[in-house]
This record gives structure tokens, C-alpha cells and sequence, in this order.
């Protein structure tokens, strides 16, 4: 590969030239020294024939001898001034030259480097195709889970009325149905025990559960935090697993659901869905709630029943 400049192929033009002015003048130098020496030998002989060479011709010689010697001595200034000129000129070329390496040094890192750039980007396009994929599988996950819910949530309500759903509230989530029931439309006021009006809907809801007979169901009473002022009743803990029992209870004499699937249990004040500090709060948290969770084979059932849009 051929540097930057060229330089290690051709010498620069000033470099060049002072080459150039340090031979004419060594040569003139070699042309002034012979005409010295030949002046000398002839001065020599005039001198050894003093007797035979007139006065006028041996100052012409002494004469022309000064005048080489002038030359000769500014000959050797000038080559000592080119000789000067050129070191100047031979240090600006190493420096061209050192320059010229650490540019084509920089060169190679450069290419080097971007050849590694390419394979880090590459991985990155790599990394982001896997994210990609992974994300595109979430979402047909959630949808699937979605489409399963919606079937779930259709099955289970189909037997409810309108008038029902006021005092149910049903969700589905991951699979696991939540049915749950107001204690106004459950029990007598301040009591655990069941109401008259909650018959024809706990009658549907023992529909439900008798259809999915390989479903388990745990009742789950639920309280606010204002503490029970009765006699029989210790605390909201009580009061909470009364109401519990009272619906298992219920499904098992009255609506034959098969007790070995039912488990009651209480949670008192301590899983509020709301607010106590109002009214309403406080009668979304005194409910019952009816979770279904269906066993593994079942649920796969499920999912194969699940519509695909």
C-alpha cells in the first residue's frame, strides 16, 4: 500500500532541488581547486626562474592566483551553506517520513476498528431479532390467555341475569374464576346466615360449579374493619369463616355440590378491595368470594377450547 504522501516512494521536490545545488557547487569547487593548483605549480616554477619571467607577468599571476583564491574560499562557503541546507532539508524528510508511518498507523487501527464495529452491530441485530421473537410470543400468550378468560367469563355468566350481576361481580384471571357475592344480597343483616334472596342466585352459581365438576372451590369470606358487636362473634376473623361456612354449607345440603371439592375459609378485615374511610368502601369490602380453580388437565381443556381470534 502506498502511503499517505508518498513519501516512501519519492523525495519531496525541495529535497530535490537542494541535491541539486550541492553537486553544481561541489563541482565548481573541484574546477576552482585545479586552476589553484596549477596556479601554484606555475608561481612555483616563476619563482624557481625568477631571472627569466618578467615583473609584469608575475604580477598577473599573483593576481589571477587572488582572485581563485577568493573564489575558492566562496566556493567553500557556498558548499558548507548547502551542506547546511540539505541536513535541514534530509530532518523535514524524517519528519514527513515518522509522520507519514503514524498516519498509515492510524490507518490500519481505524479499518481495524470498523471491521469490529461491523461485528458488534451485527450481534446487536442479532439481540434484537431474539427480542423481537420473544416479544411477539408474549403477545400470543396474552391473547391466548385473553381468548381463555372470555371463554370462561361466557360460560360462567350465560346463567346469571341481568338482576343477578348487579350483587355478582365475575373475573377471570390466568384461568382462576372469582365470583364474587355482596353480603347484602347474602345474609341477614349482621348475620351469617343466608337470606331468602339469595337462593335463586346461589342456586346458578352451584349450576356453575356442578358443570365444572373437576373444578376445586374455596369460600372466602371477607369483612370491613368495623369490629362485630355480638355475643357468639369474637372478631371479623369469626365473623368472615362464619359466612364462609355458611355458603359451603348452603351448596352442599341445598344444591348437592359434592363437599369434598368446597373449602371455606376466612380472611376477616385484612384484604380489603377499597377504601374503609367511606361507605361504599366499606360495602365492596363485606363480600364472599367463590374461587374456582380448575386442575391442570382441565385447563388445558380449556385452552384447546380458547378461539384463536
Amino acid at each position: 500500500m502506498q502511503s499517505f504522501f508518498g513519501l516512501s516512494n519519492k523525495m519531496p521536490t525541495f529535497a530535490t532541488e537542494g541535491l541539486k545545488e550541492i553537486i553544481t557547487s561541489k563541482t565548481k569547487l573541484k574546477e576552482v581547486m585545479k586552476k589553484s593548483l596549477f596556479i601554484m605549480v606555475v608561481v612555483a616554477g616563476s619563482l624557481a626562474i625568477s631571472s627569466c619571467v618578467s615583473k609584469k607577468d608575475l604580477e598577473n599571476c599573483q593576481n589571477e592566483n587572488r582572485s581563485l583564491t577568493q573564489s575558492y574560499q566562496s566556493t567553500r562557503e557556498q558548499l558548507a551553506a548547502a551542506n547546511s541546507r540539505i541536513n535541514s532539508l534530509m530532518e523535514q524528510l524524517s519528519a514527513c517520513e515518522s509522520n507519514n508511518a503514524a498516519l498509515q498507523n492510524n490507518l490500519e487501527k481505524s479499518l481495524a476498528n470498523s471491521s469490529s464495529n461491523n461485528v458488534n452491530i451485527a450481534k446487536l441485530v442479532d439481540q434484537i431479532d431474539e427480542s423481537n421473537k420473544y416479544i411477539r410470543h408474549l403477545v400470543e400468550v396474552k391473547s391466548k390467555s385473553d381468548s381463555l378468560n372470555l371463554v370462561l367469563t361466557n360460560n360462567l355468566t350465560r346463567s346469571l341475569s341481568k338482576e343477578d350481576l348487579k350483587d355478582v361481580d365475575i373475573q377471570v384471571l390466568k384461568g382462576v374464576v372469582y365470583i364474587s357475592l355482596s353480603d347484602k344480597m347474602l345474609y341477614k343483616s349482621g348475620s351469617y346466615e343466608i337470606s331468602d334472596a339469595a337462593d335463586a342466585t346461589l342456586s346458578k352459581i352451584a349450576k356453575i360449579i356442578t358443570d365444572y365438576k373437576d373444578y376445586d372451590v374455596l369460600i372466602e369470606g371477607n369483612t370491613d374493619d368495623v369490629p362485630i358487636a355480638q355475643a357468639n362473634i369474637r372478631n371479623n376473623w369469626d365473623l368472615s369463616c362464619l359466612r364462609a361456612s355458611s355458603v359451603v354449607q348452603a351448596l352442599q345440603k341445598k344444591y348437592g355440590v359434592d363437599p369434598k371439592r368446597l373449602t371455606a375459609g376466612g380472611r376477616g378485615e385484612y384484604n380489603p378491595i377499597a377504601d374503609n374511610t367511606t361507605a361504599s368502601g366499606k360495602a365492596k369490602n363485606r363480600r364472599t368470594q367463590i374461587i374456582i380453580t380448575p386442575k391442570l388437565d382441565e385447563f388445558m381443556n380449556l385452552i384447546g377450547k380458547a378461539p384463536k381470534e
